[in-house]
């Protein structure tokens, strides 16, 4: 694709950065097939392809965003299947999220859309703020019709989303420094993200991973200080937010690798990953970060990348059971891990099965399906009817937002691919696998 950035332009790193990217482009449009907004919509300016020419437009004339700009990058839900699919490789990732950032700085939103949007930028990164907006949430959820009724389309989504009864609180709070020492000889001393979605909606992920680890000779720590990775914040434009978050968790495990040292960085939510292997680049300008935030993305891993490299205890508890495998976008598309979590689910004896269309996004997409919760209710309304057609007992994903999404629309229990390796590999028994009995 040509452009018409002057020199000044360039002399912006971003801007410079921005045209690189769309000097890849070669517009075959090989994107427009796998975009799920595109696939549901049919306009092209809701494909990569057309997102990526009002980019350009935007960017090469200098200006502010508009509302129709706005309109359809907001509809992009950065699942990341365009960069699977794009045969010369245009970094989709990093372009739609300078272009956020943009629309973040030259355009005013409307009143409700901006305390939406700034509520859940402030209260989803806090496990206690996140845990009283749900509370919040609970008290409004019996009312959910009538906020759909009046137009609050998005308000009812929230409150669907929200679960009717919360989990107890971790003993641990968020950035609390914790170790667990391994079962026998240690062979690795890994860090653990803890997150912080996670530890309110599910705390048995954290907990299965702990044990899972631990079981297979590997010091677990939970790094002092951590915090939210900053994908949130990232997604929505709010860059000297995400920033700071992103700063604060190099630091932390920082002192880790500095301290006793640690072999890897594990993370159980995919969509937190893809953002931890992208710090590098989201620093590499910063000269008091770039070095540390380069060595922190290369150490990061999803735990089931790492456990496929350790290799698991033989098992066969899970013998016969049938399992939905639903690979999240962040999963397949961000990281391009596909085949290592179906690998230890097969080897744990599990009957896995692959979901038909499963490189279309579940429509969860971090807060996506609150701000926009009609084009995410027929992806995930397309998705559940797609993974209930391989009639499993039960699904495994890992990523809570899609266990989230999917859960809130089928009564196949949803687990993450650590818990079911934990219970396979001699965890405590899984009461969702026994009320799907």
């Amino acid at each position: 694709m040509q452009t018409n950035f002057t020199l000044a332009q360039l002399a912006d790193p971003q801007i410079a950065a921005a045209d690189r990217i769309l000097r890849t482009c070669v517009h075959c449009g090989f994107c427009t097939a796998t975009c799920p907004t595109y696939v549901l919509l049919g306009d092209e300016l809701d494909s990569p392809r057309g997102r990526i020419y009002l980019i350009k437009e935007m960017l090469e004339q200098g200006r502010g965003a508009t509302a129709e700009d706005v309109l359809h990058i907001d509809r992009c839900l950065s699942c990341l299947s365009c960069m699977t699919t794009c045969p010369s490789g245009v970094h989709y990732m990093h372009l739609v999220d300078y272009a956020r950032a943009h629309v973040e700085r030259t355009y005013r939103r409307p009143l409700f859309d901006r305390f939406l949007r700034g509520w859940l930028a402030k209260a989803m990164p806090s496990a206690e703020g996140f845990r009283y907006t749900l509370f919040l949430a609970h008290l409004g959820k019996p009312f959910t019709r009538l906020f759909e009724l009046v137009g609050a389309k998005r308000i009812a989504a929230m409150l669907r989303l929200a679960p009717w009864f919360l989990p107890p609180q971790p003993k641990l709070k968020q950035g609390e420094r914790a170790v667990f020492p391994a079962e026998g000889e240690r062979k690795d001393r890994v860090a653990l993200m803890s997150g912080c979605v996670d530890p309110v909606l599910r705390p048995s992920i954290r907990e299965s991973a702990i044990r899972l680890l631990t079981r297979h000779g590997v010091e677990v720590v939970l790094a002092g200080g951590e915090a939210c990775c900053g994908s949130l914040s990232h997604h929505m434009g709010r860059e000297h937010e995400a920033l700071a978050l992103v700063k604060n968790n190099v630091d932390a495990w920082t002192r880790e690798i500095e301290g006793e040292g640690i072999d890897a960085i594990l993370i159980t939510a995919s969509g937190c990953g893809t953002t931890v292997k992208d710090y590098g680049y989201m620093l590499r300008a910063d000269p008091a970060y770039a070095e540390k935030a380069a060595r922190i993305s290369a150490l990061a891993r999803d735990i089931s990348e790492y456990l496929d490299g350790i290799g698991l205890l033989p098992t066969a508890r899970g013998a016969g059971l049938r399992i939905a495998y639903h690979s999240a976008c962040s999963m397949q598309h961000g990281q391009r891990i596909t085949r290592e979590p179906k690998a230890l689910l097969t080897h744990a004896g599990f009957d896995v099965r692959d979901v038909p269309e499963g490189h279309l996004c579940c429509g969860s997409a971090g807060t996506y399906n609150m701000l926009q919760p009609e084009i995410a209710a027929r992806l995930r309304d397309r998705k559940v009817r797609n993974i209930e057609s391989t009639r499993p007992q039960a699904i495994a994903t890992g990523n809570i937002g899609c266990m989230t999404q999917i859960g809130a629309a089928t009564a196949i229990p949803v687990l993450h691919t650590v818990e079911l390796l934990d219970w396979a590999t001699g965890g405590p028994d899984l009461p969702q696998l026994q009320a799907g009995d």
